[in-house]
């Protein structure tokens, strides 16, 4: 075996038909590389998560299909290419999703094809091609199988019949291309064809848990798998399985879906199990689990993790619920406006003051200057020179003035500091809205569904992401005492309406 990025480097000259962004990370999707698999027999690879538990197993289980002759079967639900793979009898063992054949890129089977790989892709802070890695990281991330996110891993499957599609001007028959994996969980139904009332409180907060450290822009009905239903259960009863996990960990701050979020056991307290849990994850530790198994997700999207996360644990230490939490961290439309959510705006306000600890100290500097200056100016004008006294022109304080100049100085700093921080993501034509500081929160104008606005860690340098980090921890008390603040008056506007 071959680390990913080595075998990439040494197929990279015969790559001539895979069109690629040249701002994405080197994922070759379906070459010609002759030197490899000369074998005409299909072969399985572990690229990433061959350290985590029962990934040898399910990909010893495909390998082994492969191998017997069994064809994989297209799903026909879904936007994106994905396979059901069976055993030699007749058994699913796994679900097969090759990375070329996602939503919008170049092979997908559905007719949402012809972006590049690296280019934004259903999510505008999710990029083609990427979101493999991602159901591997939801894997790795889920400590324990609290979750119960199935069993996943990148691999490379060669000599395998997939998808191409022939107008794109690519091979007719690649000889291998680079998939995610995941076990196949057996199931009735999903979320979708039940009532909320029917789920368990444990199943819902622990993948709420899950959604919310992972930043999951995409949980609906649809992939919270029913286990084992068969039309008896009480309710309260069901258990739920989290799978598709491809649109998680974005590389900016983005507005995320929840599907729980109004249901009413996301309402109620975490119990002591969870409550453990949460305060036990610890972020930097995952972060560098993250850069160790998947070195190919990006710096920015590890830490939006780390964010989330800490957000999590500081929001459950103080009693909030799922549901405040979830709330908390999703956007919401006001007078046909999208505004930033409280986290955004959480985020925003501690670069500022970051920024305004930062300016404050050249601003020290610059009126050490200025007094200098002042005080010459003093000496020259405000004193008689025969006699030693000071003169009318003394009273004048020309301080003042340059104390205004320097608070102008201080604010064009911040605000070029914060324009760094909130990114505007570009339109067809080219022209981005501008955030509107509006009762200290940020309203993003959206009206054409085109634009908006994104909060990004990209470009800190690490000692300014860590900075950033202590004031926005420093920000998280207040905010959450307004948000309990706020269900409280909700309940008695409520009870208020009782006759």
């Amino acid at each position: 075996m071959h680390d990913f990025s080595q075998n990439i480097t040494r197929t990279s000259n015969i790559t001539t038909n895979l069109h690629k962004s040249y701002s994405t990370p080197c994922l070759s999707l379906a070459t010609k590389a002759k030197e490899e698999f000369e074998s005409p027999n299909p072969r399985v690879e572990i690229i990433s998560g061959r350290k985590a538990p029962k990934v040898h197993a399910l990909v010893a289980e495909v390998a082994i299909a492969l191998a017997s002759g069994v064809k994989p079967t297209p799903v026909s639900s879904g936007l994106g290419g994905a396979y059901y793979l069976q055993s030699r009898k007749g058994n699913t063992i796994a679900v097969v999703k090759p990375a070329d054949e996602e939503p919008l890129a170049l092979n997908n089977p559905k007719g949402f094809a012809g972006r590049m790989l690296g280019q934004p892709g259903m999510k505008r802070s999710i990029r083609v091609g990427e979101t493999g890695l991602r159901e591997l990281a939801a894997y790795l991330l889920d400590h324990g199988g609290f979750a119960g996110v199935p069993p996943s891993a990148l691999v490379k499957i060669s000599h395998v019949a997939f998808n191409v599609n022939k107008n794109m001007g690519l091979e007719s028959n690649p000889t291998y291309k680079i998939t995610s994996v995941q076990r196949y969980v057996e199931h009735e139904t999903d979320a979708g064809d039940l009532g909320p009332s029917r789920f368990s409180v444990c199943s819902v907060h622990r993948i709420g848990i899950l959604d919310i450290r992972l930043l999951n822009l995409d949980r609906h009905a649809g992939n919270m798998l029913v286990k084992n239903f068969h039309g008896s259960y009480v309710a309260g009863a069901a258990e739920l399985v989290p799978i598709d996990h491809g649109f998680c960990l974005p590389e900016s701050l983005d507005d995320p879906y929840f599907e729980w979020l109004h249901w009413p056991q996301a309402s109620m307290p975490f119990s002591e199990t969870e409550a453990d849990y949460i305060s036990k994850l610890d972020p930097f530790k995952d972060a560098e689990l993250l850069r160790t198994e998947l070195p190919l997700i990006r710096e920015c999207s590890v830490r939006v993790f780390i964010l989330c996360t800490i957000f999590l644990k500081q929001a459950s230490s103080a009693g909030l619920s799922l549901a405040d939490i979830g709330e908390m961290m999703t956007r919401v439309f006001i007078g046909g406006e999208e505004r930033l959510s409280n986290l955004e705006t959480i985020c925003v306000n501690a670069k500022a003051n970051m920024d305004m600890e930062i300016t404050s100290d050249a601003s020290d500097e610059i009126k050490e200057s200025d007094e200098m200056f002042v005080f010459d100016k003093v000496f020259e004008d405000g004193f008689n020179q025969k006699e030693g006294l000071p003169t009318h022109s003394a009273s004048v304080k020309p301080a003042k003035m340059v104390k205004s100049s320097s608070e102008g100085a201080r604010i064009k700093l911040r605000d070029a500091r914060l324009a760094r921080l909130v990114q505007e993501t570009d339109n067809k034509d080219g022209r981005g809205p501008a955030p509107i500081l509006r009762s200290a929160s940020f309203a993003v104008h959206n009206k054409n569904h085109n634009t908006g606005v994104c909060v990004s860690f990209e470009e800190m340098k690490e000692d300014e992401w860590s900075s950033f980090l202590e004031y926005f921890e420093g920000l998280l008390p207040e905010a959450f005492e307004q948000k309990q603040n706020t269900n409280l008056l909700k309940q008695r506007l409520g009870y208020s309406c009782e006759f």
